[in-house]
């Protein structure tokens, strides 16, 4: 795909941060962005006329990724109003911020039912539909830093769904190669990047509770946050750009930081040390 122009974009978690911003962007190229978010505030606040962040009349759906339903619903509308879809993007994130072992039940499913089963809800229901259109299409998840680096303490369950969504994409990437089928593959890896992710919490469902954050974690999470207009933080449309030029130039990884970049080495460095040349070392 080397043109955004009158492609129809589908970005979850579209209504604020990375989301927004690739929004943006696609418009700017002449695309069609379709924001679904599960804040509704956020979402008209996006389409707007008086904040002119997209133009009027972008189609802009509350879609609950956790759920199958509400993503079969987005797809639905999306086909109602533009006919097609050529680049679907499963951005929509959430985390907690404890140590695993005060991390609850509901910790993991709220967690896992975004950031994991939001990307798993996003290719059920749109891999098909750009698998029947036959022409050039894209998918992008978005993962994180987190999913290179794994192990990173307090963010145990926004790093254990974050790895599983960059093994699915390079299982995608494996699987539409063997294809030959014209659609891309792309998996964002960012790391600081000024959003408010880390106010997530405003969005959990009353059904699974509310997080009981320890001192130590808070000061985790705020230290975190710190990082995000720090120096080596990033601001959105920043890393939206990265993305796009991703999708343009079919480009499967996007890694918009680097400052984990010696961390991501000693975690490779240290399981190679412990792999067997050969099966009988």
């Amino acid at each position: 795909m080397d043109t955004l122009e009158d492609k129809v974009v589908v970005i979850t978690g579209g209504a604020s941060g990375i989301g927004l911003a690739l929004a943006r962007g696609v418009s700017d190229r002449g695309g069609v962005p379709v924001i679904a978010d599960i804040e509704q505030q956020a979402l008209d606040a996006a389409v707007s006329p008086d904040r002119g962040a997209l133009p009027v009349g972008t189609l802009a759906l509350r879609t609950d990724v956790s759920d199958p339903a509400s993503v079969e619903a987005l797809r639905d509308s999306v086909l109602e109003r533009h006919g097609r879809v050529d680049v679907v993007c499963n951005n929509a994130g959430v985390s907690t911020f404890n140590r695993l072992v005060d991390q609850s039940v509901d910790d993991w499913r709220w967690v896992l039912g975004v950031n994991l089963w939001g990307v798993i809800h996003g290719l059920t229901t749109f891999l098909p539909v750009l698998r029947r259109q036959g022409t050039p299409a894209h998918i992008v998840n978005t993962a994180s830093v987190a999913g290179l680096v794994s192990g990173i303490a307090f963010l145990g369950p926004y790093a254990a769904s974050k790895v599983a969504v960059v093994s699915i994409s390079e299982t995608l990437r494996q699987e539409l190669a063997m294809s030959g089928e014209p659609i891309g593959v792309s998996v964002v890896c960012p790391s600081g990047t000024n959003t408010n992710v880390m106010e997530a919490e405003r969005n959990r469902p009353g059904a699974l509770g509310t997080e009981t954050r320890t001192t130590d974690a808070e000061r985790w999470r705020l230290g975190i946050k710190s990082g995000f207009t720090g120096p080596a933080g990033l601001e959105p449309d920043t890393v939206a750009g990265k993305v796009i030029d991703a999708i343009l130039t079919d480009r499967f990884w996007v890694i918009t930081h680097g400052d984990l970049t010696p961390v991501i080495e000693a975690r490779f460095a240290e399981i190679l040390a412990h792999a067997p040349r050969t099966t009988g070392d």
